[in-house]
């Protein structure tokens, strides 16, 4: 018996960032309030704060002018200089969906390169979870999208180097 489940490949970027790897790491995660765009949210309101709290188990969720906390996933894995995992706990609708039969995952790793570089590697995987048709729609939006957040990011940490 065939399965009618197709496996939708994964999403994979990758940047380059003038700092170590702990600092990349640092950046992206505690930090991720300082580059995250505030239109770029699932809650009820507009984006007041984007967090990720700093181990397993964390939420990276969103504070809401309203009051509201919008939850974008649970953290997996936290090797802080070295790599993270966390749930994307997100519909093809762009609503929340907690259900962990329906989340796909995103994996981020840092690489130290020659000359103080650190090489960031994105993987957003499982989209095959969540169903032919909203696995593809999610994949194809977040293929479209994670370079446009990852450049922002980038920015940032460019400006924290030139403002030490």
């Amino acid at each position: 018996m065939m399965s009618t489940t197709t496996k939708i490949a994964p999403v994979r970027k990758t940047v380059t960032v003038n700092a170590t790897p702990e600092k990349a790491f640092e950046v992206f995660t505690r930090g991720i309030d300082r580059w995250w765009p505030k239109d770029h949210g699932i809650g009820s309101a507009p984006v007041r704060e984007s967090i990720i709290e700093p181990h397993v188990g964390g939420r990276w969720y969103a504070k809401c002018e309203d009051g509201s906390h919008g939850v974008v996933g649970h953290v997996q894995v936290w090797e802080p200089g070295v790599r993270f995992v966390c749930s994307w706990e997100i519909s093809a609708a762009w609503k929340s969906d907690p259900r962990p039969a329906f989340t796909s995952e995103i994996e981020v790793r840092f690489v130290a390169e020659a000359g103080g570089l650190t090489r960031v590697e994105l993987e957003h995987r499982n989209f095959d979870r969540m169903g032919d048709v909203p696995g593809d729609t999610m994949r194809n939006s977040v293929d479209r999208g994670w370079p446009a957040i990852l450049a922002l990011y980038v920015e940032r940490i460019s400006t924290d180097q030139i403002s030490k």
